[in-house]
């Protein structure tokens, strides 16, 4: 036994009888009324680069990283059209061909939809609103 801590002897216990200190245990700190964090205590605030503009908790998404998710959902319609060409026996070059009339035009719509979005980045841009089907709003009901 070291300091009160262990076995007095190790045998018959299925150990080597070493004994140490668990580094995961935090003590508690003394409760004061100036430091925050703890529980029923103020919390501090969080740094201003990991909430949004507006404080919510949202922040915006990385441009380049959307920008990759959408090339990458290009190049996967056209790899599904040239298998669907190269299915349907079109020769290689007739492939390629329509691969690149395709590419451009899905540049051309995903270039536009980037301006659609830059457009309309206001407060409130985003989803359309749900459509409404035979909501009654008068409250309450009467009979």
């Amino acid at each position: 036994m070291y300091n009160g801590i262990g076995l007095q002897t190790a045998r018959g216990s299925g150990t080597n009888g070493y004994a140490q200190s668990n580094t995961f245990f935090v003590k508690p700190r003394p409760r004061s009324t100036t430091s925050g964090g703890g529980p029923g205590r103020p919390h501090r605030p969080l740094p201003p680069d990991a909430a949004g503009a507006d404080g919510g908790g949202m922040r915006k998404p990385n441009k380049e990283i959307l920008e990759h998710d959408r090339k990458r959902q290009v190049e996967l319609k056209l790899l599904v059209l040239r298998d669907a060409l190269e299915e349907h026996g079109y020769t290689e070059d007739e492939i390629e061909e329509r691969v690149a009339e395709a590419r451009k035009a899905a540049e051309a719509e995903a270039a536009a939809a980037v301006a659609a979005e830059e457009a309309g980045s206001g407060r409130g841009a985003g989803r359309p609103p749900l459509p409404v089907r035979g909501l009654d709003l008068s409250w309450p009901r009467r009979r």
